[in-house]
């Protein structure tokens, strides 16, 4: 289904047959199959391995990327070539290929900025609210900076790695994200009018890998921001239940992790100090304190206290600056956002699926020892990973994590919170090679609809395989 297994067994046979017919093993690479000859006449890679490209003297590695496998596994096309690989024919093909370090034309140009049918392929806005069904397919741009004062967090991989290749941090707007956004904008505004027919409070995001539902839940939660809404975003869920140390709790015999603790704390703050600082608690038992990362326990005392009159921001300060509380305040939080009603609230997990998982955890005992435990082992996965609440929450699936399969039927999810989330259709993919033209990952000399069709095709619509494949037209 891919180009390169293609490509090796192609070139496995055709030096099988070289070296039976007993001519010397060829060491400049085959003609392809003629399928996708169309395909690798422009490549920069494969014309510069057939001796069309610069001398190697004077070929520069700055633009070079390691074109790995856009599954992560090793195919049965992969071992057909490896005698070839080995021999040295196969290399170029195999590792690398040369993205364009050309200069780009300029940001906006009406003459360029040319989507299909001749629509313009970007959207001018601050928001993703402003957008009805009709506008789908287009691209809306923003600036790393601003990316990154929305979501402070963190992005999501698979996004860095789209605005990296593609040298323009822009996202297209999809009918997907549409329908998710609207879901939730119906919850809070029954007047809306959108073409759902039922709004659901709890969402797994859930589809194929590499479909965009990193990338659409980071948009959802721009676009909530932006509206006002209070987010609590997770963007590395896996980050809870890998890595660090594990303590557990005499009290609860739950697992404590401070270090992630005080860090979830401290990103929640980056955009959201300002709306917290006006949000007052509304529980004030005491905050049951547990394990600090390398001094043990608290001596004298076992909760803590909040004073009367405190806000949510307070409560915070208190987890980042008293480490043996963090746990406890980040437990105590998920009660509190439950209770805020002057403002929309949502939980937004990516990586969800981390959470339903069996992992190795390092745990400092009397005898610091490994040992295999579940994800609802640990307190604050305990304390957020249910869906059977009246909160609106959102979790998307990431199967590039390799925390394993799961059944359909999970813990406290309900059975109709999944979402199947889609690979690009047709008409997306379309966009997708004009956006890719645009920023000269395609030639343009070349760009045809047959091309970017088999493009399309041969990806079967998964995103990071047609970007690794537009570098081929």
């Amino acid at each position: 289904m891919l180009l390169r297994p293609l490509l090796r067994r192609g070139a496995a046979a055709a030096a099988a047959a070289a070296v039976s017919s007993g001519g010397a093993r060829a060491t400049a690479l085959p003609d392809p199959p003629a399928a996708l000859a169309s395909l690798l006449l422009a490549s920069r890679s494969y014309a510069k391995a057939k001796g069309g490209g610069k001398p190697a003297s004077s070929t520069s590695n700055r633009g070079k990327v390691r074109a790995k496998d856009p599954r992560g596994v090793a195919s049965a096309g992969d071992a057909a070539g490896a005698d070839f690989s080995a021999g040295g024919g196969g290399d170029d093909i195999d590792t690398e290929f040369e993205l364009p370090t050309d200069p780009l034309p300029p940001t906006y140009d009406p003459a360029l900025d040319v989507g299909p049918g001749g629509r313009p392929l970007f959207a001018f806005t601050d928001t993703f609210g402003s957008f009805a069904h009709r506008d789908a397919n287009v691209y809306v741009d923003f600036t790393l900076d601003e990316w990154n004062a929305v979501l402070p967090e963190g992005l999501p991989a698979g996004m860095m790695k789209e605005f990296q290749e593609t040298r323009r941090c822009a996202v297209m707007l999809r009918k997907g994200f549409l329908d998710l956004r609207d879901n939730f904008r119906r919850i809070v505004d029954p007047a809306v009018t959108t073409k759902l027919k039922d709004t659901k409070k709890q969402i797994v995001l859930d589809g194929p890998r590499s479909c965009g539902k990193s990338i659409a839940l980071a948009m959802l939660v721009h676009w909530a921001r932006t509206e006002g809404w209070l987010v609590f975003y997770v963007p590395q869920g896996k980050d809870w239940t890998h890595g660090g140390f594990f303590y557990r709790n005499t009290y609860s015999d739950f697992f404590d992790t401070p270090i992630q603790a005080a860090k979830i704390l401290q990103d929640f703050l980056k955009y959201n100090e300002t709306r917290l600082q006006k949000l007052p608690c509304q529980f004030f038992e005491p905050i049951p304190l547990g394990e600090g990362a390398g001094v043990g326990m608290m001596k004298g005392a076992d909760t803590m206290e909040m004073p009367e009159g405190s806000t949510l921001y307070d409560l915070i300060q208190t987890g980042i600056t008293h480490m043996h509380a963090s746990v406890g305040v980040v437990v105590r939080l998920r009660k509190e956002l439950s209770l805020v009603k002057d403002v929309p609230v949502l939980f937004a997990i990516d990586q969800y699926n981390s959470w339903f998982t069996f992992s190795d955890f390092q745990e400092p005992v009397t005898v610091r020892s490994c040992r295999s435990i579940h994800a609802k082992e640990l307190t604050m996965v305990n304390a957020y990973r249910s869906m059977l609440h009246n909160d609106m929450m959102v979790g998307a699936f990431s199967h590039s994590t390799a925390v394993g399969k799961l059944r359909q039927e999970l813990p406290d999810v309900p059975s109709d919170a999944r979402l199947i989330f889609p690979r690009y259709t047709l008409d997306e993919a379309e966009t997708v090679c004009h956006y890719y033209m645009r920023q000269k990952i395609i030639r343009r000399e070349n760009f045809s609809e047959e091309k970017w069709k088999k493009i399309y095709y041969l990806s079967n619509g998964n995103g990071a395989e047609m970007r690794w494949l537009a570098a081929f037209v």
